[in-house]
């Protein structure tokens, strides 16, 4: 963890206006730390005037607030030194330099799949999300999404349903649930280990231009991206958009020519998504990011005891997964689980016929 000292720099340098995200992360290749930027005559950085005067005099006090907010129970604030800031969204162009969460910041580095949707869905289209969405938490996939109305809640729903985890980027600050209406929503998802996260600071209240940035973590989070419907025109394609320029896997749901709400996915499939039909067509996809998620994430954190313990009852000979089962004393649902896990993390290769094989070291 950051000590105070260090995370107030952060929290100073983040308010100043005219910089963004990618102005700071370009400032700190240049300064290293926010505290050097801070001890710099703001006259001697390459800066607009508006950033100059705030440096000049950096509002501390609000600064201090955040920073009091963080040492309430289950909340946290990340900067991007920090160990736990999740290493997928720091790999993206103009990442947030804080995460403002309430929750297990844990949760922002496991597997995540994020789904996402039109705000007024048909009811099969609900139905469908909320159906994938517990699929994909049954395989041991943490579900993302941005807690809006149509799709976005019907997917944090069907992950609880399925005694899963599920993480909700807001476009508002951490302690502002937007809509009103998913305040209960927002509350069960934290009762069962679920993470509220966003790059604005406690009592930002939520706002237009808020949205399409928030997208952009949603995406970035996450391994890839499923819309379940979607208009030619929605911050969705927005989050698909974003998830293709991050390298993500984009997933889209086919329908009916005569439901406008068809009209985005069957343009991402023409635009190269994969069109999906069952779990499954997401899963195939997904074990392809395995050796490359090895590369970085195996040695990242160690391994939880019963993943380690599964391991121990595998060889390098292709095994199946009721075997597994009868041998690990645990469920086929629970070995499916953790093998998909261990498959992204590089331990595990999948082979034809549902067979595993640990990898060599």
């Amino acid at each position: 963890m950051i000590p105070d000292d260090q995370l107030l720099d952060w929290l100073l340098l983040a308010r100043a206006p005219g910089l963004g995200p990618v102005g700071i992360q370009k400032l700190l290749e240049q300064h290293t730390t926010p505290g050097e930027v801070l001890r710099t005559p703001p006259g001697d950085l390459d800066l607009p005037a508006e950033a100059r005067r705030y440096l000049a005099r950096p509002d501390r006090a609000s600064a201090e607030r955040d920073l009091a907010w963080c040492r309430g129970e289950h909340r946290h604030i990340l900067c991007l030194a920090d160990r736990r800031y999740p290493a997928l969204l720091r790999e993206i162009p103009g990442a947030p330099p804080l995460l403002y969460l309430r929750g297990d910041p844990a949760l922002l580095s496991t597997p995540q799949v994020a789904v996402v949707g039109s705000r007024n869905p048909t009811p099969a289209g609900r139905r469908l999300a909320e159906a994938f969405a517990r699929d994909l938490a049954r395989q041991g996939l943490t579900i993302t999404s941005g807690l809006a109305l149509g799709i976005d809640g019907a997917s944090h729903r069907g992950a609880l349903e399925a005694g899963g985890t599920t993480v909700a980027v807001l476009g508002s600050g951490p302690d502002c649930v937007y809509p009103p209406r998913h305040n209960e929503l927002a509350d069960r998802l934290l009762a069962n280990g679920g993470t509220l996260v966003s790059e604005l600071a406690p009592g930002t209240t939520p706002r237009p231009e808020h949205f399409p940035r928030r997208n952009r973590i949603i995406s970035g989070l996450s391994l890839g991206c499923l819309v379940v419907e979607a208009a030619p025109r929605s911050g969705s394609l927005i989050t698909a958009r974003h998830a293709a320029e991050q390298g993500r896997e984009v997933f889209a749901i086919p329908g009916s020519v005569h439901n406008p709400l068809a009209r985005g996915c069957h343009g991402l499939i023409r635009q190269g998504a994969k069109l999906v039909e069952t779990v499954d067509d997401i899963l195939e996809e997904l074990s392809v990011l395995a050796s490359v998620l090895a590369d970085g994430s195996a040695d990242a954190e160690p391994l939880p005891v019963d993943e380690r313990n599964l391991l121990q009852h595998m060889g390098f000979a292709p095994v199946g997964v009721d075997q597994l089962a009868a041998e690990s004393g645990l469920t086929i649902e629970r070995v499916c689980s953790m093998l998909l896990i261990l498959e992204l993390r590089g331990y595990v290769a999948s082979s034809p016929g549902g067979l595993y094989c640990r990898v060599e070291e």
